[in-house]
């Protein structure tokens, strides 16, 4: 088994909803590519009790590979000086990816 690479943690708001934040420096190794979209693949665990901090909800990297495929590493975000630069897009059925 892997070790965990924990990369953000949150509080679970309601049923349907958990305010997470999520470290951008322990994932950025892990962003894999796919049709020229850029991706990380995470796992949310729900504590069975708050950490020190009440903190209820965890994120880990999946790091998980059923075949060993190698995915094609993307390229590591351009850094500007307000932090990452970012492009967001409404995700749609056509948008889907792979799993």
């Amino acid at each position: 088994m892997e070790k965990k690479i924990y990369a953000g943690s949150g509080k679970k708001k309601s049923d349907t909803w958990f305010s997470i934040s999520l470290n951008m420096d322990k994932i950025k190794d892990y962003v894999q590519e796919y049709n020229g979209t850029k991706f990380v693949k995470l796992n949310v665990n729900i504590l069975k009790q708050p950490d020190k901090y009440g903190k209820d909800v965890q994120l880990t990297v999946d790091t998980y590979n059923p075949e060993g495929r190698q995915s094609k590493p993307a390229q590591t975000n351009t850094q500007t000086s307000g932090g990452y630069s970012q492009k967001w897009q409404q995700p749609d059925e056509d948008n889907s990816l792979p799993f």
